[in-house]
Order: C-alpha cells, then structure tokens, then sequence
C-alpha cells in the first residue's frame, strides 16, 4: 500500500483500487462517546469501518471472539494476521497511556503462523552489498498468507548446515510475522536417499573471485569491491531513504539503469541524463524530471548522510553522524588514523578498521573523488563538535509524546548540544525528557530520583529559546 501511494504515476496508483478500514481517531475530540460508538459515528459519516467489530464485557468472551475469528480469517477477502482488543472507554484509555512503543490499552493478539509443505528444487547463492554470501532455497510454488511464495532465504551457512536444507527435501515454510518466508523444518523421512550436503561455493557466484570466512564469523564473504552484484547492492543503498534519500530511484528502475548500462555506480547516479531516461520504457519526459530534480537535491545532504550511503561495514546512521560531526569533511575523515577515529565516542577498534579499510581502497577513493566533483557535499553543515555544547557530558533518556517535535528531531537536537541520548534510565541518566503519555521510564526516573524534564525545560537547558 505504501508503496502504491508513492507511485510516480497516478493512472497506476488508480488502478491498484486501493482500499482501507478505519478503526482508529487519532486524538479524539472531546465528544462523549466510547471507542464502539466513535466506529458506529464514522460509518453514519461515509467512513469505512470494518463490519465484523464487537463490544465485548468478559475476557471469556474475548477468548471466544478470537478462536472463532481464527478459523473464519480465511473467509474474509482480505488477509489478517490476528485479533487487536481495544479497552472501550476513551477516558480509561487516557489514564493508561502508552509506552514509548505502543499503548497499554491495546494488545494484539497473532494467529499461529500458516505452514505449508514443498519441495526444494535448487539452493542458490545470492551476494549482498556487503559482499556476504547468503544461501537461498528455491521450491515448488506454494499459497501461505494470500501470496504465491518460491524462494526463502536460509540466513547463512551455519543456519542451513543446522537445518541441513538439501536439493530435493521436502520442507514445511511459513512466514515470519506473515510476512518473510523462510524454511522451519525438514521432513526427514521424505529425504531421497542420494540427496548430497550442500556445500557453499568456494568462489562468488556473481563474479569468481574466490571468497573468504574470517575467523569468528557465520557469514561468507565476497571481498571484491567491483564485484557487480556488491555493486548494484551498493547503490540501491546509496539511493535509500535513509541514506541519499533520492526519491523515484527504487529497486527496479535500479536494476534497469544497470542493464541499460546507464549504471555502473554510485557516482554514476550523477552522471544520469533527464533525455536517456525519458526514452526509457514506461517513464517519460515528468518522471525523467522528477528525478532528475531528487538527484540534484541530493547533492547537498551533508556527509553524516554520505558516510551512511557509502556503506562502510559497521557505520550505521548513528555512527555516521557521529564522525561527520567530529571531522567536519570527508577529507578529514579518510586521513584520519586509527587512534583518532576510536576517539570518537561508540566508535571501537572493528569498525576504525572498517574505516580505513574503506578509505585505503583505490577504488573508493575514486568514488569519493568524483561524487566531490558532481557536487555532492561532503562537508557537515551542523555544529562543530557534540562534545563542546550545554549538555555536554551529559544523558539524556525520552519518553512519551514530545511536544512539537518527533522523537527523533528531539535526539537530533539533544546529541547537537553534546549530549548522549539513552534507551533506558539508570542511576547515570542525567535527566528523562517527558512528554504526554510518558511511560514506565518515567516511573522508573522517579524511583532512581533522577530529574524530570518538559521538553521546553530541556530547551532551555539546551540554550534555546
């Protein structure tokens, strides 16, 4: 669904029919109604809402409602995955509030995952962004869920030895969550009996460089930094939301980029020309400008972004952010030695070694060189150094709603002040940040005597107005 809502084209988006059920107001208004009757008032208003909700008075009764539910869900013309119980009483639900996760005055109940059985017909290798080898196991098709599965990973080689997945076996697969298949168990006494162990490959499939297990890991790895399937992984990544952000460039158009030979990296996005991609099946003169303008608007996403995109083994987002903000441009970072990058806080020895790993490569130093020279920033607009801010030396824990800000902007401004941002309170915690609906954190803040904060007040701490 959300990936049909963020289609360039209308006409397709139109022609998924999409559809949806409401069972939820957000911030109800002040009305003197329960959460039955607010479904019974959105229905008189047009709104969707699911037929088959009921108002219940025991925990027998929700038992029952659930068992019932459970071998009528596939009559239903749509797949669900369970049962959510809401407390009725929007006042009651206001007294129990919500922890930094979910509410207390909900709890969803999920059905058993559906199992069926198939043969595996071939286990294949694929290799991912980082070079990591990953057994795959391809079967007969089979219906789990509401769609048509024929492949599920099996993680690594440890966890397809454990299993012992072989060519040929007859394996129940489900889906995690009802969503990602993957291979539970093997019926054994279907097993043919001149079925051979597999054996992961001694070479990467993708391009034939031989590949290598480091001591202390399950994973298999493929160290070719050109290697194509690492490539396309690569900038699939490089594009991401979270990473260059650069919005129309998904898998697909990636993988076609790639066969058209418009593609080769992750610098070469910046080399895409708005006529070539236009003459492209399906896409068109708005489309080719569309994102041709994310392209260029990249360009100036700061390096603790870039240093995600570039995806250097064990610099995540947190990581990234916190080295641009100590070495300001990506000039400095790569010159940095070892000793200077385990300075940074939460950067230890493995990851300052993946680091200059990365920046010791010729190849990566010629991909940094020419996104500089597309005009990819690789400067850190924020402040200069965390550490010399007003909560410097200081953590600082969220929980609840935070007034005018989501939780992660109010990280992001706490950790620009210089400080640390924790999960969980502890007689360390310099002081908890509170908003409405705060949870077992605050009770927890209170009973250590540590601090309590409005977000306004932890402003004001912060310098700010």
């Amino acid at each position: 669904a959300s990936g049909t809502m963020r289609l360039l084209d209308p006409r397709e988006t139109a022609r998924r029919g999409l559809d949806t059920w409401i069972y939820q107001v957000a911030d109800p208004p002040g009305l003197d109604l329960t959460q039955n009757e607010m479904l019974g008032r959105l229905a008189s208003l047009g709104f969707r809402v699911n037929p088959h909700f009921r108002r219940l008075d025991s925990f027998e009764d929700v038992v029952e409602f659930i068992r019932e539910w459970e071998g009528k869900r596939h009559d239903l013309e749509y797949e669900t995955d369970g049962v959510v119980v809401k407390i009725d009483e929007f006042g009651v639900q206001n007294q129990l509030g919500t922890t930094a996760k979910s509410p207390r005055w909900a709890i969803a109940f999920k059905f058993p995952p559906e199992e069926a059985l198939t043969v595996v017909r071939e286990i294949g290798v694929q290799v991912g962004r980082t070079g990591t080898l990953t057994p795959v196991a391809q079967f007969d098709p089979i219906a789990i869920a509401g769609t048509v599965v024929r492949r599920a990973t099996l993680h690594n080689y440890e966890d397809l030895t454990r299993k012992d997945v072989r060519v040929g076996d007859t394996v129940a697969v489900e889906k995690g969550g009802d969503v990602i298949p993957k291979v539970t168990r093997v019926l054994l006494d279907r097993r043919p009996p001149d079925s051979p162990p597999f054996t992961m490959p001694a070479a990467c499939p993708a391009c034939g460089e031989a590949v290598v297990r480091e001591e202390g890991e399950v994973a298999t790895r493929c160290v070719n930094a050109s290697c194509p399937a690492q490539v396309r992984e690569s900038v699939r990544h490089f594009a991401a939301r979270k990473a260059m952000d650069v919005e129309g460039l998904g898998d697909k158009l990636v993988e076609k980029l790639f066969d058209e030979k418009m593609l080769t990296d992750a610098a070469s996005i910046y080399d895409l020309d708005a006529g070539r991609l236009a003459a492209l099946e399906r896409f068109g003169e708005k489309s080719a400008a569309n994102l041709m303008a994310q392209i260029e608007r990249s360009k100036g996403s700061g390096l603790s972004r870039l240093l995600f995109a570039l995806g250097i083994r064990h610099v995540g987002e947190k990581a990234a952010r916190l080295l641009a903000r100590r070495f300001r441009t990506i000039a400095a970072l790569a010159a940095a030695p070892r000793e200077a990058l385990m300075a940074v806080p939460e950067i230890g020895p493995n990851t300052a070694d993946a680091i200059r790993s990365w920046f010791e490569r010729p190849s990566n130093a010629a991909l940094v060189e020419r996104l500089l020279a597309h005009g990819v920033s690789g400067e850190e607009s924020g402040p200069a150094e965390p550490s010399a801010g007003a909560l410097a030396g200081k953590t600082v824990v969220l929980t609840g709603t935070i007034e005018g800000v989501t939780r992660e902007e109010a990280a992001a401004r706490i950790e620009q002040a210089g400080g640390k941002v924790a999960g969980s309170v502890s007689k360390k915690t310099s002081f908890v940040v509170a908003g409405e609906n705060a949870g077992s954190k605050l009770d927890r803040a209170r009973a250590l005597g540590v601090p309590v904060r409005t977000w306004p007040e932890a402003l004001r701490e912060m310098g700010e107005s």
